[in-house]
């Protein structure tokens, strides 16, 4: 008797043990997202292939959970893409994702160094973007001899 009862008392034990338990709570996350203001280049730079120049952002609105967030600088430039279903024109950046300009400083850095690849065509119309979680443009400048 007294090993049933002792059996029965284990046996209780080992199924709340294992018994199925909900999972933690999670509370709503908060998504962050960093948006800073291009301020170089400015509308109205210009760059010459082969040389460095610093990429400056504002830095003044980026929250303490973003203080480690790290970036890319990539540049682009903007085409239209016609749509022969819908008649539409599409803008495409150009970006040259597989070289970026600079990649893994942290965005409260506030700049970055960059320097224009050699064989660059001229046009008036390049800008960077700085990537961290957004992507942000800046004004659009040269790069000419």
């Amino acid at each position: 008797m007294l090993a049933n009862t002792l059996f029965s008392v284990l046996a209780l034990a080992g199924s709340a043990l294992s018994a199925p338990t909900p999972a933690p709570s999670v509370g709503p996350q908060e998504l962050i997202v960093v948006s800073p203001t291009i301020i170089s280049p400015a509308a109205g730079d210009w760059w010459r292939p082969g040389t460095t120049h610093l990429v400056t952002w504002e830095t003044d609105d980026i929250p303490p959970a973003a203080a480690n967030n790290r970036g890319y600088i990539y540049l682009g430039h903007l085409t239209y893409v016609h749509d022969k279903k819908t008649g539409e024109d599409y803008p495409n950046e150009n970006l040259d994702i597989d070289h970026p300009l600079a990649a893994g400083f942290l965005i409260t850095d506030g700049c970055a160094n960059v320097t224009v690849p050699k064989d660059t065509k001229h046009r008036n119309d390049y800008f960077v973007v700085l990537f961290g979680d957004s992507g942000n443009t800046s004004q659009k400048f040269a790069i000419r001899p």
